[in-house]
Order: structure tokens, then sequence, then C-alpha cells
């Protein structure tokens, strides 16, 4: 598994994502950078994490078709909402996770991406754990991702609570959600 430093060009090809999603969608979706190449600086797997916000969960089967006709696939072992990922020629590029707006203020990817931004040493902290989940998957001790998910929990566990929330599961491809029920 390879991490590369932070690219000048993500924010870029962020927007092109998201515009991609926006024609596909439903009036008034919202998609926002989130994952490791939304924070500055961090090194991480060259692929682009898109949040977008839909108002009612049936708006993304309605959209469906759309999506994939500009190139997004159905597919992932994410259990609590919906997730498409552009990988033309089978090279991952970008994964975009579906949630509704009653949904999307606790989103804990979101609230992962604000707290990075603004608590460098847990920015630092969640890079070292990424490059040492990357050599563990390598050698395939573990996962990429079941390697980041304990400091994934904390970080998380702390955002909220300091908007006065309880600790919730991050780990969502264990848990089902209103999608998957």
């Amino acid at each position: 598994m390879l991490l590369v430093p932070s690219d000048p060009s993500w924010p870029q090809r962020f927007e092109e994502f998201a515009a991609s999603i926006r024609a596909a969608g439903a009036d008034g979706w919202v998609v926002e950078h989130i994952g490791s190449t939304a924070i500055p600086g961090m090194s991480t797997k060259p692929i682009i994490d898109l949040a977008v916000r839909m108002n009612t969960p049936g708006e993304y089967e309605a959209s469906r078709s759309e999506l994939e006709a500009v190139g997004w696939r159905a597919g992932s072992g994410v259990r609590t909402h919906p997730v498409m990922i552009m990988a033309p020629a089978g090279e991952r590029l970008a994964i975009a996770h579906f949630f509704t707006a009653g949904d999307w203020d606790l989103v804990p990817q979101r609230l992962l991406r604000d707290w990075l931004r603004t608590h460098p040493d847990d920015a630092e902290r969640y890079e070292r754990v990424k490059r040492e989940a990357a050599r563990a998957a390598s050698e395939r001790q573990i996962s990429y991702n079941a390697a980041k998910t304990a400091v994934i929990q904390e970080i998380v566990d702390k955002a909220r609570e300091a908007r006065g929330l309880e600790p919730v599961d991050v780990d969502d491809k264990r848990r089902a959600g209103p999608f998957m029920r």
C-alpha cells in the first residue's frame, strides 16, 4: 500500500468529481471533500473521498443510474450508508459517501476531517498511524482500514465530546445503518 505526499491538485480533483455528482444527482445535493486528501499536508493514498448530503434516502436510488452513466459504480463493504466508487480501468480514484440531511451534522467522516484540520497534533498522530497501517497491510498482518479504526474512533470520540455528544461506533463496515437494514 502506497501513501503519497500531499498533492496540491487534490482540491481540484475533488471539484471535478463533485461536479459529476452534482450534475447527475438531485437538486440541492451538497458535496464536500472528506478523507485524508482534504487535510492539508497529510500523506495518504491518492483517492479522493466525498460526502454527499441528500434530502431523502430515495434520492440516491432515483439518481443511481445517472451517477453510473458518468462513471460511478456502487460497491463497498460499508454497511451504514450508500457508497459509490469512481474506478476507471480498475484504478480507484474517488469514493463518494451518501448521507441524508438528518444525519449530515454528525457524520463521523466530516467530524474527523474538521477535527484534524484544527488539531495538528492529532493530524500528525493519525498520519503516523496511517503509515504503520500501510506497512502492516503490505505485510498482510491486518487490513489498512482495520489498522486505523482505533485511532479514528478516539479522534471522533473527542470531536463528539467537544460538541457534548456521546461516542458512537465509527466502524461502518461492522454495523448496519438505515440503508442496510
